[in-house]
């Protein structure tokens, strides 16, 4: 038993979706969230850029005495994942995407066709595809960088016609050209829009990584027996920028008194050669 928090990190706002579903699963648990917020999105960025936030952002997690660390970050899951894993080995670290493939496995059938939105390192990486196709060649997926949906959200843009018709404008071409039976929110921060993507796809089962990825922060606290007795610790949200929309998504996700932090990190420039 350990009453340590789970440390919980995002580029932004969209990580808080997995904060509903932890709290009913594991209500002893008590988590030390981050969104980077000042920095986001982190999709459109170069790999060595989100290597280096992704570094940063763990060590200040560490310096918390967190007892896991939970990647609620496709982007950061698909591009960092597995060195973040080699580098810190006495640390539990999982990602967001290995849960919600699972999911998809569980549920289609052989023949299904699966649609993926994620941000552009995400659908680059084909983190889902890859994995999916690995274990079940049968299922047909076809793929869809969203870039402009983290914005949206991160602008507090989620009930609006303009986010309904960027859905739209992204989507509609699993309604025609390539039809789907299942789409998977491969970003945390999509959640957030379900009311706009149901508009676009009305009849498509969404799969959820905010929701599946609690099962996989369990069966980790399981493994290395870490589950908590009863944590009389206060869930600390911090964001190294303290936006409106964070403060009021906090709000809104938890009935519980919560601390907020800020945290600020140095953005080092380095000048390169013209070109």
């Amino acid at each position: 038993m350990n009453n340590q928090p789970i440390g919980v990190f995002d580029s932004g706002v969209g990580g808080l979706t997995i904060v509903p579903h932890l709290m009913k699963r594991l209500p002893q648990e008590r988590l030390i969230y981050f969104g980077d917020t000042a920095r986001t999105p982190y999709g459109s960025k170069a790999l060595s850029t989100i290597k280096k936030f992704t570094e940063e952002i763990v060590e200040f997690l560490l310096e918390k005495k967190v007892k896991m660390i939970a990647i609620a970050c496709n982007t950061v899951t698909s591009s960092c994942l597995e060195d973040l894993q080699n580098k810190y080995p006495d640390v539990p670290i999982v990602g967001v995407i290995e849960p919600a493939v699972k999911k998809v496995l569980y549920r289609a059938k052989s023949n299904a066709r699966i649609g993926v939105i994620g941000t552009k390192v995400t659908i680059e990486n084909k983190a889902y595809s890859s994995v999916i196709k690995k274990q079940n060649n049968n299922l047909t997926v076809y793929e869809k960088a969203c870039p402009i949906f983290v914005p949206l959200i991160e602008e507090g843009l989620i009930d609006s016609e303009i986010t309904d018709l960027a859905v739209q404008h992204y989507l509609q071409e699993f309604n025609k050209v390539k039809p789907i039976d299942y789409l998977v929110l491969g970003c945390t921060h999509y959640p957030l829009i379900k009311k706009s993507i149901f508009k676009t796809l009305p009849n498509v089962e969404i799969i959820n990584p905010s929701e599946e990825m609690v099962y996989g922060i369990e069966e980790a606290l399981q493994r290395h027996d870490l589950l908590a007795e009863q944590s009389k610790m206060e869930n600390i949200i911090y964001a190294s920028d303290l936006s409106p929309n964070i403060t009021n998504m906090i709000r809104h996700l938890f009935t519980e008194k919560v601390r907020i932090g800020v945290k600020n990190f140095d953005l080092l420039v380095e000048e390169s050669p013209h070109f």
